[in-house]
């Protein structure tokens, strides 16, 4: 469980609530807008991605993928965790294709909580439709300095071997 400690400020936990703290303190618009009409978009794709991606894919698919030995993998759970998943990321691909970044044309918290799980989607061994749009947005997360030295990190030490 994610922690956070800010200074002498009371200890924070949960990802989605240290993020909007983060954002607030040290954030500005557009990565997080002080006008709540304006930021709710953020908030909302942050959300989304929290509850729905994030969910659909760390334990159905990245622990049976990488956190289970090669022997005892089941097959069966991992495609239907596919495409439980798949379908969700077709709601981020239809939306990529309207817009650069999750919640418009900015990178915003909700590009943070969406696109850290595509490093692991992207890295693992599984089948994946051709998603144009999520790959051409990832790609541009890929060209963040931030992203590459906080995201694509290695996770060899999850991996689980026969």
């Amino acid at each position: 469980m994610p922690v956070l400690q800010d200074g002498l400020n009371q200890p924070i936990w949960e990802t989605g609530a240290i993020l909007r703290y983060l954002a607030g303190r040290y954030g500005d618009a557009p990565f997080w807008p002080s006008d709540p009409a304006v930021r709710a978009p953020v908030d909302q794709w942050a959300e989304w991605a929290k509850i729905n991606v994030t969910l659909a894919f760390t334990a159905p698919v990245f622990w049976r993928v990488v956190r289970t030995a090669p022997s005892r993998r089941d097959p069966v759970a991992i495609a239907a965790a596919l495409e439980k998943l798949h379908a969700i990321l077709a709601i981020a691909e239809a939306q990529l294709a309207r817009h650069t970044f999750m919640a418009g044309g900015d990178f915003t918290l909700a590009d943070i909580q969406f696109g850290h799980v595509l490093y692991r989607y992207f890295d693992i061994d599984i089948p994946r439709p051709s998603w144009p749009n999520i790959e051409r947005y990832y790609h541009q997360l890929t060209q963040r300095q931030a992203f590459r030295e906080h995201v694509m990190v290695s996770y060899d030490e999850l991996r689980a071997y026969d």
